[in-house]
């Protein structure tokens, strides 16, 4: 229960549901134990005019007592089952609608936990997990919010309903018929026990086998390219096979649940009818009693059953929930400060920065120091691997340097609000990355809930090159473009990543190799419409291409983390280094 004490908060929140629940449950169970009762009074009444009928014979005037007596209790019966019903329909629309609420408020927070948390998070875990925490688990929880809590309460108030009227009517017979309930409470236990470990298992192959699909699925045309679908074919049917075998093992021993349950239950029913009938005999008893006391029975039986199903059900939501609270613990590596200064769009400085990235422990920069001025273009060069990247990672402030400090407008990062910093920007990834929806609300997906007209989103598909391109596709610019951008070739989704970081007019831009799926003539274009863009903004180009830095105010050619050279691209020629190579080397592939 310690892991549950997480969510006392939601019931706090919604007590009012889980109080009046409580009344609806009472109130039903008040209702549900007068039943036993009325059948109690009908076989005394029966066996009262059967023995009439013996002394006297059958008259008209008996036959039409008999019905007569019959449909009135016929009909009270129907209304307190009526009654009982509708306030069972009360309490499930407050307790269990509680806990839906409970369940769309803890995805809620979980989902926001999700994304504050830092990129090495996601680098830990896979989606898979992370999607399995948010609904498996989360829908386990919910087990324990409303039925786990409904059915005990249930049974605290049945049971002590229940078992004073039997106590009132005869307490030996009533210690007798509740011998099997215990066991039976007991018995259940263990089983619940036995399906919550194997219940448990069949979650965690039921979270491999997600995270192997979304794997597959997100990889399906390495995996075509390479013609591998046969072997995936069969690594998925291992997963599968071994998420069948524990389902197996799990429906087995749910097949005991209910036969020891009807065993129990017969075994109390025949130890009420033996020793009631002693009883009745010896005139200790009335007949409707014995009738009374079996129906009691019956009616605990699900109470009692539901003590060892509930525990089990606690005991699963208390495994998932340790599972959440797991994730929910982790706090982000990027803290806030406490009392963050706003945002103020000027130099950027690096001073003697270094990072090494902590979830790999691979250093990436190594003392690097330099300065963007207001308004100026930076361009970044190297080879793969050399640390180009990181920039944008710590700029961003997704990751924090490992030494140094960087500053805007002689501020650190650390001591600036995170979201106006991240709204000052417009980053173009390496690796595009675009939503399945229509491609112009992934263009004008930065802008938040901001209305944009037609003509701006039209306008920035055109400065990044894209717009003939889309006003070809079949529906335009409502046209629904697959996951992750699959319909689309590698150039448009870049030009679509740059129309969507330009259409917010951020202060600061920054490109990263976001041009090394086009060709030369498109990279032209783009380039012209971006130094009209870029004008008076502060601007980061990355590239392996010196034809989309040449024209940066600034360049700086980072090798092994370190900056090596820098300079505007004719200072940098003259020096005849690293700069000077690279760039006759792709003037000769050029040509």
């Amino acid at each position: 229960m310690k892991a549950l004490a997480y969510l006392n908060k939601y019931l706090w929140k919604y007590k009012w549901r889980l109080l009046l629940g409580i009344v609806f449950i009472t109130i039903s169970n008040l209702f549900d134990v007068q039943k036993p009762l009325l059948v109690k009074e009908a076989v005394n009444e029966l066996e009262r005019l059967l023995t009439d009928l013996k002394a006297r014979g059958v008259t008209d005037d008996a036959s039409s007592k008999i019905i007569m007596g019959g449909i009135y209790l016929a009909l009270i019966y129907i209304g307190i089952s009526l009654a009982r019903g509708f306030f069972v329909f009360l309490n499930r629309q407050t307790i269990i609608v509680m806990s839906r609420l409970i369940e769309y408020d803890l995805k809620n927070e979980i989902y926001a936990h999700y994304q504050k948390l830092s990129p090495s998070f996601y680098r830990r875990n896979s989606t898979g997990d992370l999607m399995n925490r948010i609904s498996e688990d989360v829908g386990k929880t919910r087990m324990y919010l409303g039925p786990a809590i409904m059915y005990t309460t249930d049974l605290v108030v049945k049971s002590i309903l229940i078992i004073s009227f039997m106590l009132s009517t005869n307490v030996e017979l009533t210690l007798y018929t509740l011998i099997p309930l215990p066991i039976m409470a007991v018995m259940i236990y263990y089983i619940s026990k036995i399906m919550n470990k194997k219940s448990e298992l069949v979650q965690r192959s039921q979270s491999a086998i997600s995270s192997f699909v979304q794997e597959i699925f997100s990889g399906i045309r390495v995996v075509k390219a390479y013609n591998i679908q046969d072997s995936m074919k069969k690594l998925f049917g291992g997963e599968v096979d071994n998420y069948k075998d524990k389902s197996l093992d799990l429906a087995r021993v749910n097949a005991l649940f209910f036969p020891v349950m009807v065993l129990l239950i017969g075994a109390s029913t025949i130890i009420t009818i033996y020793i009631g009938g002693l009883k009745a005999q010896q005139g200790i008893i009335s007949t409707g009693d014995i009738a009374a006391f079996v129906v009691y029975v019956n009616m605990l039986t699900w109470p009692f059953a539901s003590v060892g199903w509930v525990t089990s059900m606690v005991q699963r939501a208390a495994a998932s929930q340790e599972r959440i609270n797991e994730f929910l613990k982790q706090a982000s590596d990027i803290v806030e400060s406490i009392t963050p200064k706003a945002f103020e769009n000027g130099d950027i400085t690096l001073e003697n920065v270094s990072f090494v990235y902590p979830d790999s422990g691979i250093k990436a920069l190594n003392n690097v120091s330099f300065e963007i001025k207001k308004g100026q273009t930076l361009g970044i060069i190297g080879e793969t691997g050399s640390g180009k990247s990181s920039f944008v990672n710590l700029i961003s402030r997704l990751y924090d340097p490992s030494g140094g400090d960087i500053k805007i407008s002689g501020v650190s990062l650390k001591d600036l609000k995170l979201e106006e910093l991240r709204n000052a920007i417009g980053y173009v990834p390496q690796d595009a990355f675009l939503f399945s929806d229509t491609v112009a609300n992934n263009i004008r997906f930065g802008l938040k809930n901001e209305e944009v007209s037609k003509e701006r989103i039209a306008q920035a598909a055109k400065d990044a090159h894209i717009h003939h391109n889309i006003v070809d596709f079949n529906e335009g610019y409502q046209t629904v473009i697959g996951e992750r951008g699959v319909t689309l070739s590698g150039g448009q989704k870049q030009r679509i990543s740059i129309a969507r970081a330009i259409i917010k007019e951020p202060e600061i831009l920054i490109f990263d190799d976001c041009l090394s799926a086009v060709d030369t003539e498109t990279e032209d274009v783009i380039l012209n419409n971006l130094q009209r863009i870029m004008g008076g903004k502060t601007s980061i180009v990355i590239s392996h291409r010196i034809s989309s830095v040449q024209k940066a105010d600034q360049i700086i050619v980072i090798k092994d983390g370190e900056i090596i050279e820098s300079g505007n691209h004719h200072s940098l020629l003259s020096a005849n280094g690293y700069y000077a190579s690279l760039y006759e080397k792709q003037n000769e592939m050029a040509v």
